[in-house]
């Protein structure tokens, strides 16, 4: 890894840290294994999967990226944090799961393999970078015309802080303290704008809500804390 790399350091030691929690169902990423259905129902409303080449950026130790393969895509999982990477190795040849993982950034990716993707998924990962614009465009980069890009981060508001910081993260200890930085969240008009100025269309986004007293997630359309996106590069 280049000190050049569209990184924080600090963010790939905090996750690489718990990389040996990242598949316990009931430990402090639940919650994501709890969403990634929902995910995958949002990306299937927009593509199919079953065949298509999809790379999955940021992909951690891999949750999102199994869930894909399992719905029949040849998936390449990228990541820069090691130790996410190892765990989601091991934890996809104990599955029997074909996912293929590298340790690079979709910037590198983008240059070395541009338009090489039917799909490409950047799930949570936008506000944890430096330069989330700089993603969007690798992954802009990334897929094939007439291929999906998909996206879902946190929006700048303070229903977001008190629901995702204070909530998620101190009270009803979803996820683990210190996750997120508000000022880093994305508002949809940001994220939109950057998709645009890389010839990305939009297709739609929908928010994702939380009902704690069901444990259950669903899709909304209330854009206000965490949201998917789905967008389109043009036919050429």
């Amino acid at each position: 890894m280049t000190t050049t790399e569209n990184v924080h350091e600090h963010e790939i030691r905090k996750f690489g840290l718990l990389a040996d929690r990242w598949w316990d169902p009931d430990g402090e990423f639940k919650t994501l294994h709890a969403v990634n259905p929902l995910r995958i129902q949002f990306i299937r409303s927009f593509a199919e999967l079953h065949g298509k080449r999809v790379a999955d950026v940021g992909c951690g130790g891999g949750i999102l990226s199994e869930g894909l393969a399992r719905a029949g895509a040849q998936v390449v999982g990228i990541d820069l944090g090691e130790e996410l990477l190892e765990i989601a190795k091991a934890h996809a040849e104990e599955s029997g799961i074909a996912v293929e993982y590298r340790r690079i950034s979709a910037e590198t990716l983008a240059e070395t393999e541009p338009g090489s993707f039917d799909i490409v998924t950047c799930m949570e990962m936008l506000e944890h970078v430096p330069d989330p614009a700089s993603v969007v465009d690798a992954c802009a980069r990334l897929v094939k015309p007439g291929g999906r890009v998909f996206f879902s981060t946190l929006n700048r508001k303070l229903k977001a802080y008190l629901l995702a910081i204070v909530g998620a993260e101190y009270l009803l200890n979803m996820i683990p303290k210190g996750t997120h930085d508000y000022a880093t969240f994305i508002k949809p008009s940001e994220l939109s704008r950057w998709a645009r100025e890389t010839g990305l269309d939009l297709l739609g986004m929908d928010g994702i809500a939380y009902n704690p007293i069901t444990g259950q997630f669903s899709l909304s359309r209330d854009l206000d804390v965490n949201y998917l996106a789905a967008y389109a590069r043009p036919e050429e």
